[in-house]
């Protein structure tokens, strides 16, 4: 699904402006990568996608309707894993499936969230865990199992790898490519918050970098028939490591600036 975004203004108390003036075209199938120093307003714009907020000013549209509310069209996969904390593992992902799917029968919504969790790297040994019995890893694998099995052609990720580990935020990096990739022809639209350089290098097919608030989109890179980031070329191919650099230096002067104006 496309989603269009067109002078989209934002502020939480009508005084301290989040969102300055955002325009942001997003193709069906693209993996965007919203990019920015911390408190710069990404969380907020996905927030705004997601529907959990209306803008003051400005239109947001998926396939040229307007967002007015969350829906299913639109999963999210939180930071904190998003988990009800008196349900299973199980339970988590076939509560949202009978919503997605209220006409399946509940044979067949274990057996799609066993299928999910199994995709995922998730033993059936976890189906019936509480979140509290599981790791970070784990809990992060479920969020992302439940959110692919209510199939949303658009998919909506805070920042969900910040809290763990490097080995464990590799190789989730990886699954959520290799998930999208799946899709073919038929891609989900995925938007990812990230303040890292070099996660949006990898997973992005566009990377948006917002400046401090108010934020606008300051840059905007897509990939396209150049070479693509990947994990054995990112600190070995010249312009991948040119684009980097750029990337890095312009998050810092932009921070370096908004700070001499405080």
């Amino acid at each position: 699904m496309e989603v269009s975004i067109e002078h989209v203004k934002f502020s939480y108390n009508k005084e301290d402006v989040i969102l300055g003036d955002i325009n942001l075209e997003a193709l069906a199938g693209s993996f965007i990568c919203l990019l920015g120093q911390s408190g710069c307003g990404k969380s907020t714009l996905l927030r705004l996608i997601a529907g959990l907020e209306r803008p003051d000013e400005g239109s947001l549209t998926v396939e040229g309707k307007p967002v007015a509310s969350a829906g299913l069209d639109r999963g999210v996969v939180f930071q904190d894993y998003g988990l009800f904390p008196w349900m299973t593992a199980g339970k988590n992902i076939t509560a949202a499936l009978k919503k997605r799917f209220p006409d399946m029968g509940k044979g067949d919504r274990e057996a799609l969230a066993m299928e999910w969790m199994k995709k995922v790297g998730m033993d059936e040994s976890l189906f019936k865990k509480l979140p509290g019995e599981l790791s970070g890893g784990q809990k992060q694998r479920c969020g992302i199992a439940r959110a692919f099995a209510i199939d949303p052609p658009i998919l909506l990720m805070d920042e969900p790898f910040g809290s763990l580990d490097a080995i464990t935020k590799a190789k989730l990096q990886d699954l959520i490519l290799e998930l999208w990739e799946q899709g073919g022809d038929h891609k989900k639209t995925i938007f990812f918050v990230t303040h890292e350089v070099d996660e949006a290098l990898l997973l992005a097919s566009d990377i948006c970098v917002l400046s401090q608030s108010p934020a606008e989109i300051m840059y905007r890179h897509s990939f396209e028939k150049e070479t693509h980031p990947t994990r054995s070329n990112m600190y070995t191919d010249p312009d991948i490591q040119k684009l980097r650099n750029y990337l890095i230096q312009l998050i810092h002067e932009d921070a370096a600036e908004r700070a001499s104006l405080i």
